[in-house]
């Protein structure tokens, strides 16, 4: 029977290589290694066959903080995602097509009665404030809970 091959002389695999280097460019960026060292050590890495050899690079090195996890940026947060304005629900849905329905004419309405007034050189009755009632109406219901999605309640 064979004796136990020792930790320190087991073979390592690039993976494991891979994570040395990360740990090397993380101390070389807090200042702990000089650009001419943390080349020598990764080309040690990449040269090193057992763990005893990743383990001889790294020996002098204090405790090096985890990478951040894959896929963020460790100085920007993640964006926020934006709040649902109107839920999923059938309600949500009616609230939305019906704010964008009634805005449109709204804006249709101002844009008319300014052309009109600009073309006649005088301010004329404003009849697009008729036009605010069904947008009035929808804040109204909106305030009561109705379309509004879970988050804002």
């Amino acid at each position: 029977m064979s004796e136990p091959v020792p930790a320190d002389r087991i073979r390592v695999s690039d993976a494991e290589r891979r994570a040395v280097q990360d740990m090397l460019l993380r101390a070389q960026g807090e200042g702990l290694l000089d650009i001419g060292e943390y080349d020598e050590r990764v080309q040690a890495v990449w040269n090193g066959k057992t763990r005893g050899d990743l383990a001889r690079v790294t020996a002098d090195l204090p405790d090096i903080p985890p990478a951040p996890p894959a896929g963020r940026d460790p100085v920007r947060p993640a964006p926020a995602r934006p709040k649902k304005v109107f839920s999923d629900t059938g309600g949500g849905t009616a609230m939305r097509v019906l704010t964008i329905v009634f805005s449109s004419i709204v804006a249709v309405n101002v844009l008319v009665w300014g052309i009109v007034s600009v073309t006649n050189f005088d301010l004329i009755y404003p009849w697009f404030v008729w036009t605010l009632i069904p947008l009035v109406v929808l804040a109204v219901l909106y305030a009561s809970g109705i379309g509004r999605s879970h988050d804002d309640r």
